[in-house]
This record gives structure tokens, C-alpha cells and sequence, in this order.
């Protein structure tokens, strides 16, 4: 397939001009019959690289997938492409016995392009005799962490599907994608699967606008928690808490003390916590307090903060959580409280399981607690756990954590670090961090005196500093690069080239000193600075509850009004004319004229009382050339000229252009896109789009991409977002 070609076949399936990311690199390697390991985080565009590819190529391509529900609204969508019904089907227990052989009727035709499977249906025997005579173009594993139980999500089914897809075809190409994976997790889907020559394709883990923050647990958390609270009073924001006792307690009291809060946990029924997800989403309430059973169907894109009253399990599950912040790229503040005993507390709950899961819930512990006392970037120590490297000084965000912006005294460790590493390598790289701490401090066990190690010259050679100390040098040192840990028996640590290098000619380490989390003293207790510019936060307050009566009487959505943007550069530059309304960032002069008089209004008495100074420099934003591409757009889309040719004789991708229109509805112009809309949409797809954002308390197109589960791509709902501003609020 020449790239010419892959270009074609995208507009003539999805309708699309341009791949998103990695996905034209992703379907080169599917189509050359590559095996491949695709890591894309949510809202990536993962489904589209195994669809193109089974649409275009011979035969019938098996996507394995775990949930029922995921697989209907992908045939669907897939039908919603082809003429043809029998193009994509489903296999599983929900099917009767007449369906399962139209099923096999249309695959055996050459009609049937992707066939959805449960893992369970593929060890049925009269489907792998079945599917064993047929021509099977390839076989794409979804949500591949499934495979490994070191994944968050772990599903034993998943680790026999190697043995069938041999059963069914020796040279059968394999696709696994995931979410989200450590190099662990990643090692263990390519061992499984077998295909550990995969072509890995990842993009990247790295939320910039995440601020992170870790304070020490005390005895008065829930004062610390309140206070946080109503510093940040009318932003919207979740606490996760491990027990569902403590949900109620929590939530009981931040509402005692005036913080509009509710609980939400798996023991409520499902009435009550449908009502409580929606008067969170409806801004009817501020702060939901949770076990993590919250969030999996809700994406909430102004979430504000996200607090950790108890720390997770893992890295995984707190990146997770985390991640349910910030979504719309606005601020996201990331707090979680710890202490040591917390710790402990979950190894007890561990002490019943079987030992080879015990193993790994404490494998996964001792990261978080590495994370938790650290004192380096927290977002680097986060990305190098994914695998990925960061600048801490240039990369994108390397100023948001408490660590950076307060940053730990540092001194010279070069002598320490040699001696670490000598022995390492003196005790033959066979120990996990503990025992290397161990032979260093000179603290003997059976391990120990199995290997004859307290016999070694380098034996108790560091007692001079103690355990903590060594622990959190081993930690700076492996995520510098000069150790790493052992894929294969995970925890056991290895010596790298750049270690071996820093051997033969060591030079200057600075190390920083970790905190101490096991005090009682709420002292130390670190409030970062804010981010961006600083807005005048009682007046954001009052504008926010103007907007959201003026949408109630309009009965619009909060975010057709003005976006938190626009809010926010009012909050700081004081507009009281029409003329400086129009100048406030996303506003231009259709919503200024139709609902800017009462914005004024207010902002104008808020100024007289409060005696303010208002900034008299209200620049004006739009340059000569910008106005007359925006011009050049409006004249365009009133003849009706095809969007795409519109961008091509700018000379403009899809995606930009699709920002300019934006840019121009966002601001108050109406921009008449029907015409092209009834072309890439039909009537009942426009329809469930339009009641979707009549509802929503958001425009986000990540929330609407979940909420539809891949029936929509990512550029259909920023087009049919753009129709609907332009109708409804312009």
C-alpha cells in the first residue's frame, strides 16, 4: 500500500484527510503483516489503527476485546460505514444459535471485515475449527494489559489466547493495544502473545497541566482536606478514599462545614449514585467523595482537583485517578495525602491472597511509597515509570510539583554512588533493593549468608549513613539511568552501560535529600504557588453563577454562554465596554451583543465596590492577516465550498482549520456548516450529537468521545460541536 493510498482509503471509510498521531505509522505496520504493540493513551484514536487496516485488506480480521457492551457500539459504527450489514459482527454468548451461522455464513463469503470477539468465545472448539479454514488477516487484542497481572486490570482468560490463535493459523499477524503500561506490563503482553519482535509503537504519558503534590498524612487531615477545599471553593473536584466508611464520614463532614459535597461509592444504590453523578456533572455539587469505583464512566473536563485522602495501590491507579483532572488543559491540582501506616495497612489486606499475588501488590507498593518520599521531579519519577524520558528542567510542566518549586537541599554523593554500584556488581546482580541495602549497612539474613555475601569486603562498607538513605540513592540512581530493574524477576536490580561507565571514571552526583513522612507534624505542610495568571477568584465565583443563570433561562448548556477562558481573562482584565468584551479571549462581537450586558453589568459594580484598579492596557488580539483568513473562511462556508477544499487552498490541515471555524463560532459569528455536516453525518447520528451537548454540562470532545464509545470520531464531534455553537448560541 503506497501512503498515497492509505490517504484514499481514509476519506473513503472514515471521511477523515488526516491520520491523528501515531495511526498512519501504526497501519503501515498492520498492513505490511507486521506483528504490532500499540501504547496510546485514552482518547488517542486507538480503534481506528486495527479498522482501517481490516477494511482494506483481504479477509477477516478477529479483534479480541473485554467488554460486550464496547463491541456492539463498534459494529455499529462499522456498519454505519459499509453498505454492507454482515461487513462487521459480533461472536459471543449473546448470540442464538441462527445468528451464529449467518455469522459464519457472511465470514465465509468474504463479507464479514472485523469479527468482535470475548476471549472466552475463541476456546469454543467448533469456532476454532471454524475460523481454522477461513482466510484470517490478522488478530488485534484490545485492552492487551488485560494480559498481564501486573496490569490494573487483570483477566486470566487473557493469557491462553497465544495457544488459540496458534490453533487457528501459524502465521497470523498480532496487534495488542492498551491505555496504559509499564515496561513491565509491556514485556509481559509481548512474552505472552509471543511476539516480542513487535513493531511498539507509543505515544506519550505526559499531562503538563497536572500539578503534583504529596503532604504528610496527620492526625487532622480532614482539616487540611476542608481548608484546601475552600481555598478552591466553587471548583469542582473529587477525594478518593478507600473505604466506603470513610466516603460517608468525609463527605458529612465537608458539608458540616458549608463545602457543597456528596458521597459516591458502590454500596449506594444505583438510583442514588446516578443522582449524585449528575448533580456533580450538573454543578449542583462541588466536590464528590469517592472509593474508586467513581470515574469510570464519568469525564468531567473543569474537574479542578483530585485528592488522595488514602494513598493507591500503585502508580497505575493513581496516574488513573489523577488523570480525571484537568482534562480541558485548564488547571489540575493533584494533592494526596500519606503516611507510612497507610501503607502497611494495605499489606494487611494482601496477608490472605495467594503468594504470587502478594508478591506483586508489594512490588507495586514499594513504587507508590518510592513516589510518595521522593524528593526528585514527581513527574519524572511518574514518566520513567511508563518508560518515558523527561527533562525536568525543559520538558513540558517540569515546574508543576511541590518538589520542583520547593526543591530539597542537595549535596555531593559521587563516593556513595560508587560504592553503591560496586556492589551491585560485587554481589553479581543478583539482589532486589532491600538486600543491596542490607549488605551495605551490614545487616546479615538467611538470603545474605545463603550467597556468602557477609563474607564479601564490601560487607556493612556503608553503615556510616542508614537504610533510608541508601534506599532513596538507589532511587535517584535508577532513575538516572545507572541501574535499572530486571524485567524478568521484577525487583532485582542490574548494573546498565551508563552504570558500568560511571565505574571506570565516576563524576559529580548531586543527590537530594527525601522527606520523612512519618511524622504527626502538620508544620511542614507546603501550599504551592498558583499557575497562570492570577485571576481575581471571588469575582470568577460570581461570574460563574451569573452564567449559569443566564444558560438556565436560555435553557443552553453553562459552556454555550462563555467558556472558563473567557471567564477567567475577565477575572483579570476588568472589561466594563462593549468594545474591551469583544477583547476578552473567545468572545467576539455576536456573543458579546447577546449575552454580554449582564457580564458588564456585574464586572462594572464589582469594580465600584472593591474600589479596583482595572488594568488599562485591554489589548487587542486579532492581527491584519488573522481577520482575513477568518473573512476568507466566512465567505467560503456561505457559498458552500467542500471544508476540505476550503483548508487545501489555504494550504491548512484538517485540524487547524477546524480551529479557525472554532475560533470564529467561539466568538460569536455564525458559521453555517449544514451543508457538510448532512454529508459526513445522518439525520440520527446528528441527532443523538445535538441532544448530547444540549445536555452536557460540558463541550469537552475527549468526555463526548467516551461518552460514544468510538461511534464518532474525534473530528466529526469537533464539526458538529462548531454547528451547534453556531445555532444555539449564536
Amino acid at each position: 500500500m503506497t501512503e498515497i493510498d492509505l490517504h484514499h482509503e481514509l476519506k473513503k471509510y472514515f471521511g477523515f484527510s488526516q491520520f491523528k498521531g501515531l495511526q498512519e505509522e501504526v497501519i503501515k505496520s498492520i498492513v505490511a503483516n507486521e506483528n504490532t504493540f500499540v501504547i496510546m493513551p485514552t482518547g488517542g484514536g486507538k480503534s481506528l489503527c486495527y479498522q482501517l487496516p481490516a477494511l482494506i485488506k483481504e479477509g477477516t480480521a478477529i479483534v479480541v476485546s473485554p467488554l460486550i457492551a464496547l463491541m456492539k457500539n463498534q459494529v455499529d459504527a462499522i456498519r454505519g460505514i459499509s453498505s454492507e450489514h454482515g461487513v462487521a459482527h459480533v461472536l459471543n454468548s449473546s448470540l442464538n444459535k441462527t445468528e451464529v451461522k449467518q455469522v459464519k455464513a457472511d465470514i465465509s463469503n468474504g463479507i464479514t471485515k472485523l469479527l468482535y470477539v470475548a476471549p472466552e468465545s475463541l476456546t469454543k472448539e467448533e469456532h476454532i475449527d471454524f475460523l481454522k479454514k477461513e482466510n484470517i488477516s490478522f488478530l488485534a487484542i484490545d485492552e492487551a494489559h488485560c494480559i498481564s497481572e501486573w496490569g490494573h486490570d487483570f483477566r486470566p482468560e487473557y493469557r491462553n489466547l497465544r495457544r488459540i490463535i496458534g490453533r487457528i493459523g501459524d502465521n497470523i499477524p498480532i496487534i495488542a493495544l492498551t491505555a496504559t503500561a509499564t515496561p513491565k506490563v509491556q514485556e509481559d503482553i509481548l512474552k505472552n502473545l509471543g511476539v516480542t519482535d513487535a513493531n511498539t509503537f507509543k505515544a506519550s504519558f505526559n499531562r503538563p497541566n497536572l500539578y503534583y503534590e504529596i503532604r504528610p498524612k496527620t492526625a487532622n487531615v480532614d482539616a487540611d482536606i476542608i481548608r484546601f477545599v475552600k481555598q478552591n471553593s466553587g471548583k469542582s473536584g473529587i477525594i478518593y478514599c478507600l473505604s466506603r466508611k470513610k466516603v460517608e464520614e468525609l463527605a458529612q463532614t465537608l458539608q458540616v462545614n458549608g463545602v457543597s459535597a456528596i458521597p459516591y461509592h458502590a454500596g449506594l444504590d444505583a438510583k442514588t449514585r446516578a443522582k449524585h453523578q449528575d448533580m456533580f456533572l450538573m454543578e449542583d455539587a462541588d466536590v464528590v467523595v469517592a472509593t474508586i469505583a467513581f470515574g469510570m464512566g464519568i469525564d468531567k473536563p473543569d474537574v479542578r482537583f483530585v485528592i488522595h485522602h488514602d494513598i493507591p495501590k500503585s502508580i497505575e491507579s493513581y496516574y488513573q485517578e489523577t488523570g480525571r483532572a484537568g482534562r480541558d488543559g485548564g488547571e489540575g491540582h493533584c494533592l494526596a495525602f500519606y503516611a507510612y501506616k497507610d501503607i502497611e495497612k494495605l499489606e494487611k489486606f494482601m496477608s490472605g491472597k495467594p503468594v504470587a499475588e502478594q508478591e506483586v501488590g508489594h512490588a507495586l507498593l514499594q513504587e507508590v511509597v518510592a513516589y510518595a518520599e521522593t524528593s526528585m521531579s514527581r513527574r519524572k519519577f511518574i514518566l520513567h515509570y511508563f518508560g518515558e524520558d523527561f527533562d525536568d528542567t525543559t520538558g513540558e510542566g517540569a515546574d508543576m510539583d511541590d518538589n520542583v518549586r520547593n526543591p530539597k537541599k542537595k549535596h555531593e554523593a559521587k563516593e556513595e554512588v560508587e560504592l553503591l554500584l560496586k556492589t551491585v556488581k560485587a554481589t553479581n546482580q543478583l539482589y532486589k533493593s532491600k538486600e543491596v541495602v542490607n549488605t551495605l549497612i551490614g545487616k546479615s539474613n538467611a538470603l545474605i549468608k545463603s550467597h556468602k555475601t557477609d563474607e564479601n569486603a564490601l560487607f556493612g562498607k556503608g553503615k556510616n549513613k542508614d537504610a533510608n538513605f541508601w534506599m532513596a540513592l538507589i532511587r535517584q540512581v535508577l532513575v538516572d539511568g545507572m541501574l535499572r530493574k530486571d524485567i524478568e524477576t521484577y525487583g532485582v536490580i542490574k548494573l546498565t552501560k551508563k552504570g558500568e561507565e560511571f565505574l571506570q571514571n565516576p563524576s559529580s552526583f548531586m543527590m537530594t535529600e527525601d522527606h520523612i513522612y512519618d511524622t504527626d507534624d502538620a508544620e511542614n505542610i507546603i501550599t504551592p504557588k498558583k499557575g497562570g495568571g492570577s485571576a481575581d477568584d471571588r469575582l470568577m465565583k460570581m461570574l460563574k453563577d451569573l452564567r449559569k443563570k443566564v444558560a438556565k433561562k436560555k435553557e443552553v448548556p453553562p459552556f454555550v454562554v462563555f467558556q472558563d477562558p473567557s471567564l477567567e481573562d475577565m477575572a483579570v482584565k476588568y472589561p466594563i465596554t462593549m468594545q474591551e468584551l469583544i477583547n476578552i479571549h473567545g468572545v467576539g462581537e455576536g456573543k458579546a451583543k447577546k449575552y454580554g450586558r449582564e457580564f458588564l453589568q456585574l464586572i462594572e459594580s464589582y469594580v465600584a465596590d472593591n474600589d479596583i484598579t482595572r488594568p488599562d492596557d485591554l489589548v487587542v488580539k486579532s492581527t491584519g492577516a488573522n481577520s482575513a483568513l477568518k473573512l476568507y473562511i466566512i465567505q467560503n462556508v456561505d457559498r458552500k465550498l467542500p471544508l476540505t477544499d476550503i483548508a487545501d487552498a489555504k494550504g491548512m490541515e484538517m485540524s487547524d482549520f477546524i480551529k479557525e471555524m472554532e475560533a470564529i463560532v467561539y466568538s460569536g459569528t455564525k458559521l453555517n456548516i449544514s451543508y457538510w455536516i448532512d454529508e459526513i453525518l445522518d439525520e440520527e447520528q446528528q441527532e443523538d450529537l445535538h441532544e448530547y451537548f444540549l445536555d452536557s454540562e460540558t463541550d469537552n470532545v475527549e468526555e463526548a468521545m467516551e461518552e460514544f464509545d468510538g461511534e464518532f470520531e474525534d473530528e466529526e464531534i469537533r464539526l458538529y460541536r462548531i454547528k451547534f455553537i453556531s445555532d444555539v448560541a449564536n
